[in-house]
């Protein structure tokens, strides 16, 4: 049976860590501030922005949530965005995605400060994260790596594979693991046998949104097995991985939920700290 490694207890415990150090912070005049922007009413995105409320309110952060209408232009949420780049009590910015279809996701980004762009979608910050330079990292594989990490898996020389290319989590975690002198391999919907790559993988990490995709016979006895995806089956909330089944074979494994999306919101706590001193600075 795998070890599981628990999100929601590293989480609790990063928790008290950034607790203290907003305290410390604040000795020092630094107070960190992060505004979340939400445009319509995407039930799944009401529901993260207030979990990431809610984290802010517990460790001390100030947090402020701009909502607009379903129906705004681009002008009013590029408008929006440039006046919490000029606010001092503002020390991170988070677009909430996925946006209205009429909206241009790219530009909107790109509206954000780079220094206070704590998702790391910033075309700065994933260039930095690209040529391995010092910069703001996409909140869910930065929290991926310090799963991994936390657990002492060694990952010099080992087969990751990825399956997912998106800019939010399987291209920055390709490069994260890169940095740390995996051998990547990138898989996606048109990857031909699939499960021969899978096979090869010492680190697996599935990233798609496609409920219990990952079967037993897709994992390599031992791996690690890291799952990012979160669906909605018949109520219930489950990944991209078939966790029971590959349980049983993998290493290690994270659980749906409790898992990955829990270390999400604590390395976007993380990242408007990091986001507060270096404004400070």
């Amino acid at each position: 049976m795998a070890i599981i490694l628990s999100g929601k207890e590293l989480s609790e415990k990063l928790t008290q860590e950034q607790k203290q150090r907003v305290v410390e912070l604040a000795r020092e005049g630094i107070h960190p501030g992060l505004a979340v922007v939400l445009v319509g009413e995407d039930s799944a995105s009401q529901i993260y922005v207030r979990n990431k409320g809610k984290a802010c309110e517990t460790i001390g952060i100030h947090s402020e949530t701009i909502r607009l209408d379903g129906n705004c232009t681009q002008q009013e949420l590029e408008d929006t965005i440039n006046r919490l780049n000029q606010d001092d009590k503002i020390s991170g910015i988070l677009v909430q995605l996925p946006l209205p279809r009429h909206l241009d996701e790219e530009k909107a980004l790109a509206c954000v400060l780079p220094e206070k762009d704590v998702d790391g979608f910033h075309l700065i910050n994933a260039g930095k994260l690209f040529t391995g330079q010092e910069g703001v990292i996409a909140c869910t594989p930065k929290g991926v790596l310090y799963m991994l990490k936390h657990a002492g898996i060694d990952l010099k020389g080992k087969e990751a594979v990825i399956i997912g290319r998106s800019n939010i989590v399987g291209k920055p975690a390709a490069m994260l693991l890169l940095q740390e002198h995996c051998t990547v391999t990138i898989c996606h919907s048109r990857t031909k046998n699939l499960a021969e790559h899978t096979r090869r993988a010492d680190i697996l990490v599935a990233a798609i949104g496609r409920a219990n995709f990952v079967t037993a016979d897709m994992v390599k006895p031992g791996a690690v097995v890291i799952d990012v995806g979160i669906n909605r089956v018949d109520g219930k909330v489950v990944g991209d991985v078939d966790y029971e089944a590959v349980e049983k074979v993998a290493g290690y494994i994270t659980p749906v939920p409790g898992g990955v999306g829990k270390m999400t919101i604590s390395m976007l706590m993380e990242n408007t700290l990091e986001a507060a001193c270096a404004q400070a600075r």
